[in-house]
C-alpha cells in the first residue's frame, strides 16, 4: 500500500523516543501498513535527532519507508496524515501556570497554522504536550480549514491509570476493566469516573462499585491517586513518565485509526459542542467516546450523580478559565 505520512513533534525527547519504535514497527497502524516518520524538533536539538534516526535505521524496520528529520514547520507539516503533537514548552521550577500557557499558545498557534497551509484536510491531530486540553483547542482555532473533530488530546494515560489502579485493587488484569471514563483536564482536577465501569471476575462482569464494595476508597484514594500520579511518577523517577506516556498514545491513535471495541468506550479530549452532560460549547474536554470509520462520537445517556456533576463542573470551569487566558495571549501572539 501506499506508505502513510506521520508527524511526532519535540522528536528527540523522552516520551518519542519510547513512542517512535512502537509506530515504526506497526504496532499503531497495524503491520501491512508502511510508513514515513517526519521528526519535528528545534534547532538546538537536531544533533540529537541525528542520533534517533540513526537508531531508527539501525532497527531495520520493514514498514519505515523513510525518516525525515526537521526544525522547519513547512517540512513538518506537508500532506500529513496524523500528526503527534508531543513538544510542547515544559513548566519550569517557579513557572506559574499563566507564563507555561503564554509559551505554549506561541507554539501551537504557529503548528496550528502550519497544519492549515500544509497537511491534508484530512489530518487526525493528536495534542499531548501540555497543558494539552488548552494547547489542542488554541492549534485547532488556528487551523480553520480542519475540521474542530480532527483534533483530539491525550487522556488516555489517565484512563490507562484508572484501569490499573482498579485492576491492582481486585487482583485481576487491566484488560478485565473496562468503560472507566476520564472527564475534564488532563491536570489535577481531571475526574475519573467508575460509575459506569465493567470488570471481569471469575467470568461474570460486574459493576466496580459492586466488585470493590469499598466506596469511600472508589471516590477518595482511588480519584487522588489518579489525579496524581503523574507527579508520583515525577518524584520516584526524576522523570516525567515516558514508557506509559508513549503507551497511552498508542493505544489513542490505534483506536482513532481502527476504532474502538464492540462495547467499550475510551476517554480522549475532544471539542465539547453538542456533548449532551452540560459541558460548555467550545472546550477541549475529556469525554467518554466510541469511534467507528476514524470518526468518533459522545457515548450518551449514561447518568449523572451529584458527586459527579460537582467534578465534572469543577474541570469544567478550570479549562474554561484556561481557555480564557489562552485566547487573551492568541490574539497578541
Amino acid at each position: 500500500g501506499e506508505p502513510i505520512r506521520v508527524l511526532v513533534t519535540g522528536a528527540a525527547g523522552q516520551i518519542a523516543y519510547s513512542l517512535l519504535y512502537s509506530i515504526a514497527k506497526g504496532d499503531v497502524f497495524g503491520k501491512e501498513q508502511p510508513l514515513v516518520l517526519v521528526l519535528l524538533d528545534i534547532t538546538p536539538m537536531m544533533t540529537v535527532l541525528e542520533g534517533v534516526v540513526m537508531e531508527l535505521q539501525d532497527c531495520a524496520l520493514p514498514l519505515l519507508r523513510e525518516v525525515i528529520p526537521t526544525d522547519k514547520e513547512e517540512v513538518a507539516f506537508k500532506d500529513l496524515d496524523i500528526a503527534i503533537l508531543v513538544g510542547s514548552m515544559p513548566r519550569r521550577e517557579g513557572m506559574e501556570r499563566k507564563d507555561l500557557l503564554k509559551a505554549n499558545v506561541k507554539i501551537f498557534k504557529s503548528q496550528g497554522a502550519a497544519l492549515d497551509k500544509y497537511a491534508k484536510k484530512t489530518v487526525k491531530v493528536v495534542v499531548v504536550g501540555n497543558p494539552a486540553n488548552t494547547n489542542c483547542l488554541i492549534a485547532s482555532k488556528s487551523a480553520p480549514s480542519i475540521p474542530k473533530e480532527n483534533f483530539s488530546c491525550l487522556t488516555r494515560l489517565d484512563h490507562n491509570r484508572a484501569k490499573s489502579q482498579i485492576a491492582l485493587k481486585l487482583g485481576v488484569t487491566a484488560n478485565d476493566v473496562k468503560n472507566v471514563i476520564i472527564w475534564g483536564n488532563h491536570s489535577s482536577t481531571q475526574y475519573p469516573d467508575v460509575n459506569h465501569a465493567k470488570v471481569n471476575v471469575k467470568g461474570k462482569e460486574v459493576g466496580v462499585y459492586e466488585a470493590i464494595k469499598d466506596d469511600s476508597w472508589l471516590k477518595g484514594d482511588f480519584i487522588l491517586t489518579v489525579q496524581q500520579r503523574g507527579a508520583a511518577v515525577i518524584k520516584a523517577r526524576k522523570l516525567s513518565s515516558a514508557m506509559s506516556a508513549a503507551k497511552a498514545i498508542c493505544d489513542h491513535v490505534r483506536d482513532i485509526w481502527f476504532g474502538t471495541p464492540a462495547g467499550e468506550f475510551v476517554s480522549m479530549g475532544v471539542i465539547s459542542d453538542g456533548n449532551s452532560y452540560g459541558v460548555p460549547e467550545d472546550l477541549l474536554y475529556s469525554f467518554p467516546v466510541v469511534i467507528k470509520d476514524k470518526t468518533w462520537k459522545f457515548v450518551e445517556g449514561l447518568p449523572i450523580n451529584d458527586f459527579s456533576r460537582e467534578k465534572m463542573d469543577l474541570t469544567a470551569k478550570e479549562l474554561t478559565e484556561e481557555k480564557e487566558t489562552a485566547v487573551e495571549f492568541l490574539s497578541s501572539a
